[in-house]
């Protein structure tokens, strides 16, 4: 990691540019929109014009339907800022989202032991 001068110009060479998440969200800690970490996204439409270059990294992303959990972890972003940046999206109508499903009950234990083989299959 590199810093130059006064200036702070914070670099890793293999990373980029290192930014810190507030400024991803403009300084935003809640979305506008609820979102869950299973809710799906999907681009359904071009951002307006003046949406920041991860605004538009995001609808790259959704182009078939995609969790929230999924579209941070590929955004390598924090899932609070990444809802912000999808809630944006979601009210500009360029993104559509659908929420989880709750057909089977919280305590539905072949789901959990699902859940739980696929978690020790990674």
């Amino acid at each position: 990691m590199t810093v130059a001068g006064d200036d702070e110009v914070w670099l890793d060479e293999e990373a980029g540019p290192l930014i810190r998440p507030y400024t991803v969200s403009a300084g935003r800690t809640h979305p506008t929109v609820k979102l869950d970490l299973v809710s799906l996204v999907i681009a359904i439409a071009q951002p307006p014009r003046g949406m920041d270059p991860e605004h538009h990294k995001v609808l790259g992303l959704c182009r078939n339907p995609i969790s929230v959990a999924e579209v941070a972890a590929h955004m390598r972003l924090p899932v609070a800022v990444t809802k912000i940046l999808l809630a944006d999206l979601v009210e500009c109508e360029a993104m559509a989202m659908r929420a989880p499903s709750t057909t089977s009950g919280a305590t539905d234990r072949v789901l959990l032991e699902k859940l739980l083989d696929g978690l020790q299959g990674i």
